[in-house]
């Protein structure tokens, strides 16, 4: 349990906004730091055998201005890769995605670390109505990056693939979502959300990922 909440509070959240093809977008904006060189890091979010192992199974025309798909649902083109420092891709979801056009991209930027090891930058971009943001806040993507973010931890220490969904089933991941989702609860409120917005997302947030068994 204390090896999930040291890697929750390895990051640093804030919620902002930007723009995509479509308009203004918020962004959820998640910085931390890998003990990995910066090529280990770069072939882990780009190289499908290792993508597969902490994000989803990928297919596509993988290079620049290609598409790609994930096993999980999304998918999108490949908008800009600069190798080892800078991805960015356009991120869409289900089977009405295409309406959604220019709506929804995700940035992975790195850096070597000035001691070691490399920090990631990564911020997904999105423009969101009804239910997704007024319902859960930043938290609506922000959870699940989290729990990517630690799957991508833990293949760079050497560890097993990801199992996502034992993890979130677990009482130790449960408690992780929970804290996950109080910690972009507390990123909205630096933004200017409103206390009570801000306090009924984190709820509808965690019910979401982390629903009531009874």
């Amino acid at each position: 349990m204390k090896d999930l909440l040291d890697e929750l509070a390895a990051a640093h959240r804030a919620m902002g906004k930007g723009s995509v093809p479509a308009g203004e977008a918020y962004t959820i904006e998640l910085r931390r730091r890998y003990e990995a060189q910066i090529d280990d890091v770069w072939d882990a979010v780009t190289i499908p055998e290792r993508l597969q192992r902490w994000l989803s199974p990928v297919t596509g025309d993988l290079r620049l201005g290609g598409t790609f798909e994930l096993g999980s649902g999304e998918h999108g083109e490949i908008l800009r890769c600069e190798p080892p420092r800078l991805l960015k891709v356009s991120w869409l979801y289900g089977p009405d995605a295409d309406a959604w056009a220019g709506t929804s991209e995700v940035e992975v930027r790195l850096f070597p670390g000035p001691t070691g090891g490399t920090d990631v930058d990564l911020i997904h971009a999105a423009v969101l109505g009804e239910p997704l943001f007024p319902t859960y806040g930043p938290g609506a993507g922000g959870v699940g990056w989290d729990l990517f973010l630690l799957a991508l931890a833990q293949l760079l220490a050497g560890g097993e693939t990801a199992e996502h969904e034992e993890v979130q089933k677990s009482p130790e991941g449960q408690e992780f979502i929970r804290r996950s989702a109080a910690a972009w609860g507390r990123a909205h409120l630096a933004a200017g959300g409103e206390p009570e917005h801000v306090a009924a997302a984190v709820e509808a947030t965690t019910r979401f990922y982390a629903p009531d068994p009874t």
